[in-house]
């Protein structure tokens, strides 16, 4: 289960973090262990200056520290350098508009654990599984599907088939691809939308389910809404995790959509395959 308080920690991780901010410490050991007991100590040193400028310079972070530091990192870069600026983008087709909301989206990243949960859904992204499952279509017959954990169109059709009590990891899925879509790649779901010139809708492609921004929100904080009403949420700690994202969808999206344009940039596609 994810800990919701902070992400653990590898050994890489602490490595990095002390030889980033504490070279001359002769005690690593200590410094680590200090790091991993004390928590604002902790996050202290994740949102340092200089570990964020380590981070965004290395073109192979990735094989030095985890995914979960990387984007906790710039999680926690984004909610400074939004409580400095006062206020986000909105895109619209034709421009970008200033909307004075940056503080509630503050607020919202100074919840350690929605922070944490964020750091952990985008860690999920850099990685799509793929599966195969097995039906039984009739006596005697049954049918494969094959599909991956960013097929939001699967995903949607097995949460009407599977038992309830397995349907909460396809319903928080569901809420971390819309999340992240229009968190990460807003230009994208645009794109797929409607022509960049003319704004026109593109033709419906059979068997391709096109989806708009609105409809996007409107299905995130949906499939949130129903994680956060499913029995096993509560038993793990996420129901108010879920919660706050169904009920504060457009601002979870913001600093994802900070990160992707000030820090990431033309990474977006190397970050996430």
């Amino acid at each position: 289960m994810l800990n919701l308080k902070a992400s653990k920690l590898s050994e890489r991780d602490l490595d990095f973090l002390t030889e980033t901010l504490s070279p001359e410490v002769k005690d690593k050991y200590r410094l680590k262990r200090i790091i991993r007991e004390d928590e604002d100590f902790r996050n202290t040193f994740v949102g340092d200056e200089k570990v964020f400028r380590r981070v965004m310079d290395d073109d192979e972070i990735f094989l030095k520290i985890s995914p979960g530091l990387f984007f906790e990192v710039l999680l926690r870069k984004a909610a400074r350098d939004l409580e400095k600026t006062g206020y986000t983008m909105e895109r619209t087709s034709t421009m970008k508009v200033p909307v004075f909301d940056a503080g509630d989206v503050v607020e919202l990243l100074t919840k350690e654990s929605l922070l944490a949960y964020l750091a952990d859904m985008l860690s999920s992204f850099t990685r799509i599984e793929s599966y195969a499952l097995s039906f039984k279509a009739r006596k005697g017959f049954w049918y494969k599907i094959r599909f991956n954990d960013l097929d939001i169109q699967s995903l949607m059709s097995f949460c009407d088939v599977v038992d309830e009590e397995h349907r909460l990891g396809f319903y928080k899925r569901i809420g971390d691809i819309c999340l992240f879509i229009m968190g990460l790649f807003p230009d994208y779901v645009e794109r797929e939308h409607r022509y960049p010139f003319s704004g026109h809708l593109r033709p419906q492609v059979p068997g391709k389910l096109r989806i708009s921004p609105e409809e996007y929100e409107e299905e995130g904080r949906k499939f949130y809404r129903l994680a956060a009403e499913h029995p096993s949420a509560r038993e793990m700690e996420l129901s108010d995790i879920f919660r706050a994202l169904h009920e504060k969808f457009q601002a979870a999206r913001k600093p994802l959509n900070f990160i992707a344009e000030h820090y990431l940039h033309s990474k977006r596609h190397r970050v996430f395959g």
